[in-house]
């Protein structure tokens, strides 16, 4: 409110002192110069106590005090009073309520309630009179007009810092670069911004199950226009699948981590209404009969509002506040949605800055296959031949056997190069999941025991024709291979391959593990551990076989691991089903079975 407003204000107010009294006159004058003492600061709390000392003494009462209501709540905002010490705060009630003795002015300013200027006990004992009424009327309007200047300096303020706080989320998540992270700062600084007990953003899942009995549940409302709490599934309730759900990826805030995970069902209409881009507020979701989850009674009001940008949301953004906390304002749900669209807006932007990134690294890397491809195998390809050719003009028995191990090291650089640009077109987050990448990442792990990196190469298309059933098998025999070259072959030199072309001696279409050493070879003894019964186990319950033969070591020394078992399941079986006694997934083993760096005895 300008100054031009507020002299508008008092003039309006003075109006029916028109003609009074020489006394009334000089207390207006009194009135006008106390006005102008109070000020325009936007302290609201030390201008309200001089305006309450101001109207009791011109009025003449002992005592004076102002009571500020909150526009959105009804409930008390500010209080203010003069004359009343602790004592008298006591006994402030016993004041007797008779016609004359107290007087209550609505502070009110263009229409707009703030509250009540009252005044009690007339000093002398008299009563309070029209004059006195006309006095506290002003003093009671310039009291709206300091309360509504600071309302609006401090929803100024607010739009200030939630623009601000924009700017340091676009900031951050442009040159973040994880995900997680970015979404991190969103929630971090809206809890921040909102006053808020917690920061939870949430992002769309589809296609998955949502739900069971006895869920712990997660933030949403059944049957309503939402806000916090709904469980992932009702309690003796069964599960959703397909239809499109919310669901925690960050937090901020103490003690509310494990909301992480947790999600919102697609039948709640919070998640309807967020999906469809519209905000969701909530006074109390502890007290909502819609909230049917027990994480709903950890919170109180609380705003819901979609990242969108455009026409597509990317998510939500939920701020619960603690129970019994202060409502939010219309200033403040206006600027947390603004503030959700510019969050929203700069994860559009960051998270095209990033494919600019991954499409430079994918580049790149092609790049580099094509080099390793068309230069460098062709080179190691003319070579091989080259040495070939040699091999015919030369007749030492010993120069040809040196000519024959330099074509089979080329070979094998040849497959290592070939695994190289296969793992150069995967995406540089992609994790370990085919077969090919699986079995690399078992190799790498033993390198550590064994000293050296054990050479790897793969015959075929691994990936596509060894499946889960076989891969998980597969992957134990191949670290019990690499964990008896470890800790009892003392070898030098490890070799692993596999081969997805291979033929059992029935004919049937195999995939072939190779796992050779040139160590002291297997004893006897080390034939009936159990980690070696476990692989034999592992191959015959997939129809099947591991045997075991000649090494890498000169005369054949040390010791090969031949695990073999056909691409398709014996008759009977159904493809991908159950394994027999003691089969295990990827990073488990049978009994006996070790890693590389366990105990194989």
């Amino acid at each position: 409110m300008t100054a031009a407003d507020s002299m508008d204000a008092a003039a309006r107010a003075t109006r029916g002192l028109q003609g009074v009294s020489s006394e009334l006159a000089e207390r207006v004058t009194q009135l006008l110069a106390a006005m102008r003492s109070i000020g325009t600061g936007f302290q609201l709390h030390p201008t309200l106590d001089v305006i309450a000392q101001t109207a009791a003494e011109l009025a003449g009462a002992r005592y004076a005090s102002i009571v500020v209501i909150d526009e959105q709540s009804g409930d008390l905002d500010e209080f203010a009073s003069y004359g009343v010490d602790e004592v008298d705060r006591a006994r402030i009630d016993e004041i007797p309520d008779e016609p004359g003795t107290t007087l209550t002015v609505p502070i009110d300013v263009d229409g707009r309630y703030f509250g009540d200027l009252v005044l009690s006990e007339k000093r002398g004992g008299g009563r309070f009179r029209d004059d006195d009424l006309h006095l506290v009327r002003v003093i009671a309007t310039e009291a709206g007009i300091a309360i509504g200047n600071a309302r609006l300096h401090r929803e100024t303020r607010q739009r200030e810092r939630w623009i601000d706080g924009a700017h340091a989320v676009t900031t951050a998540l442009l040159s973040s670069t994880d995900a997680r992270d970015a979404l991190g700062v969103i929630a971090e600084q809206a809890r921040g911004l909102a006053d808020a007990m917690a920061g939870v953003v949430l992002l769309p899942r589809a296609g998955a199950d949502v739900g069971g009995a006895g869920g712990a549940g997660g933030l949403g409302t059944v049957g309503g226009a939402g806000g916090v709490g709904s469980t992932v599934g009702r309690r003796g309730g069964g599960r959703r699948r397909g239809a499109e759900w919310l669901e925690v990826a960050a937090v901020a805030g103490e003690g509310v981590a494990d909301l992480v995970g947790m999600a919102l069902p697609s039948y709640s209409p919070t998640v309807q209404a967020l999906l469809a881009g519209k905000e969701v507020f909530l006074d109390d979701a502890g007290a909502d009969p819609r909230a049917v989850s027990e994480v709903a009674r950890r919170f109180g009001p609380c705003m819901m509002l979609p990242l969108r940008s455009g026409k597509r949301v990317l998510g939500a953004l939920s701020l619960p506040r603690a129970p019994g906390g202060r409502l939010y304002t219309e200033t403040e749900k206006q600027s947390a949605t603004q503030f959700a669209g510019q969050a929203a807006l700069a994860l559009v932007l960051s998270e095209a800055q990033r494919d600019r990134e991954r499409l430079a690294v994918y580049e790149d890397r092609d790049r580099i296959a094509r080099d390793l491809h068309d230069l460098v195998i062709q080179r190691l390809f003319a070579t091989g031949m080259q040495l070939q050719g040699a091999k015919r003009l030369e007749r030492a028995p010993e120069v040809r056997e040196r000519i024959d191990a330099a074509v089979d090291a080329l070979e094998t650089t040849i497959e290592e190069i070939r695994g190289t640009i296969y793992a150069l077109q995967q995406e540089p987050e992609q994790a370990p999941t085919g077969v090919r990448a699986l079995v690399l990442r078992e190799v790498a792990t033993a390198a550590a025991p064994l000293g050296f990196q054990p050479s790897t190469s793969f015959v075929g298309a691994v990936d596509e024709r060894v499946d889960e059933r076989i891969a998980r098998n597969l992957l134990a025999a191949l670290r019990e291979g690499l964990s008896n070259a470890s800790r009892h072959a003392g070898a030098g030199q490890v070799g692993v391959v596999v081969d997805a072309t291979a033929e059992l001696a029935d004919g049937r279409d195999a995939v072939r593990l190779t796992v050779a050493d040139d160590g002291r070879g297997l004893s006897p003894a080390e034939g009936r551990r159990s980690g070696v019964r476990n692989i034999e186990r592992r191959a015959e319950e997939l129809g099947g076989r591991a045997t075991y033969g000649a090494g890498l070591g000169e005369c054949g020394g040390g010791t090969s691991l031949i695990w073999e078992v056909p691409l398709e399941p014996p008759a009977g079986e159904a493809p991908g089903g159950a394994e027999g006694p003691g089969a295990e997934g990827p990073g488990a083993e049978g009994p006996g079975a070790e890693g590389p760096g366990a105990d194989a005895a």
